[in-house]
């Protein structure tokens, strides 16, 4: 960056993950990962389409299109700067590009472990308050990253300290609940499985239940490495521009960020999450995943002896039949109009 500015913005005094980007090294590295995110926004867009003309309404294959390509939009900027690294402009722009993109994903996670909730606990899962809490924690989603954003521009424009640390205790705020929504989907689910159900296990989409849990769970661990070496960058003290640390270095900016995103965006193109995580459309209440309407045991009187059912919701699946199920899945499979996978 120039020293010798002499109105904002200003370019920074401290280091950052990443560093500068040079031709050398950045422009092939980021040449290669606009490659792969423009295969998978491909794929997404593709699988979005033809799910759509069949009348599968899966708009999170529309959300990972545009992760895909707002990433992009990340790597080119990370180009740009790379070949104009005194535009102080064009450096902020990409920051903010590398800090919102992956949010996409996090919702991604909330909305599967959303439905693997009320899969598992529909009375509890469909419940008024839960939806409330769910809109709740997207709505600051959108409010801390306009937070966040506002803090990292308004940075650049001042050299006042106070406004500096205030600045950055915006951008620590919102880097922890990022981490916060990061982590909530293995919450859920890892809760879910522990509390006793009431009901039987609503099943949706097709494949294993089992293997959706280990599909969600294992990109959640994912996107939690990432948030939380992000995180934990935040908070440490800065260090001068010409004196990085090792968490500074250029492979800690590209895997903590983007390595892993591919993976993720990947694992769920591949494994086709469009039909592992399709729910019915309309879907309101308990018993419309699976198209049944919830029954509860009939109420015993003094002169009716009591009476299980074997169709009845409270009925507890074995473990056989919970992790095993491939009977289950061929029937869910068979009203979506496809194969299990």
């Amino acid at each position: 960056m120039s020293n010798h500015q002499s109105g904002p913005p200003y370019a920074p005094t401290t280091a950052g993950v990443g560093g500068v980007p040079t031709t050398g090294v950045d422009v092939p590295i980021s040449s290669v990962f606009i490659f792969l995110y423009l295969l998978a926004a491909a794929g997404h867009m593709t699988i979005f389409q033809i799910n759509r003309r069949r009348g599968h309404k899966f708009l999170m294959s529309g959300l990972m299109f545009g992760f895909c390509m707002a990433r992009t939009v990340t790597m080119i900027l990370r180009i740009v700067w790379a070949n104009y690294p005194h535009d102080v402009k064009i450096a902020i722009a990409a920051q903010i590009f590398v800090s919102a993109g992956v949010l996409l994903l996090f919702v991604i996670n909330l909305i599967f472990a959303q439905r693997i909730t009320r899969a598992a606990h529909p009375h509890f899962g469909w419940h008024k308050a839960l939806s409330i809490a769910f809109k709740v924690l997207y709505a600051l989603v959108i409010a801390m990253l306009a937070m966040v954003i506002t803090a990292t521009v308004q940075s650049f424009y001042t050299l006042n300290r106070d406004i500096k640390r205030i600045d950055r205790d915006l951008q620590m705020t919102g880097s922890t609940y990022f981490l916060f929504i990061a982590f909530l989907p293995i919450v859920l689910v890892v809760v879910g499985l522990i509390v006793p159900r009431q009901t039987r296990v609503e099943k949706f989409g097709s494949g294993r239940w089992r293997s959706k849990i280990a599909i969600l769970l294992t990109s959640a661990f994912l996107l939690c490495l990432g948030a939380t070496f992000r995180n934990a960058t935040m908070y440490k003290n800065p260090r001068p521009l010409n004196d990085p640390a090792w968490y500074h270095a250029k492979w800690c900016f590209y895997f903590f960020n983007f390595v892993i995103e591919i993976i993720v965006i990947y694992l769920y193109l591949l494994i086709r999450v469009d039909r592992r995580f399709h729910i019915p459309n309309g879907s309101k209440g308990p018993g419309d995943y699976t198209g049944e309407q919830m029954q509860q045991l009939p109420t015993q009187t003094s002169d009716t002896p009591p009476r299980l059912s074997l169709s009845s919701t409270t009925r507890i699946l074995s473990e056989e039949e919970l992790f095993d199920d491939d009977y289950s899945s061929e029937t869910t499979a068979n009203k979506e109009g496809h194969s299990p996978v």
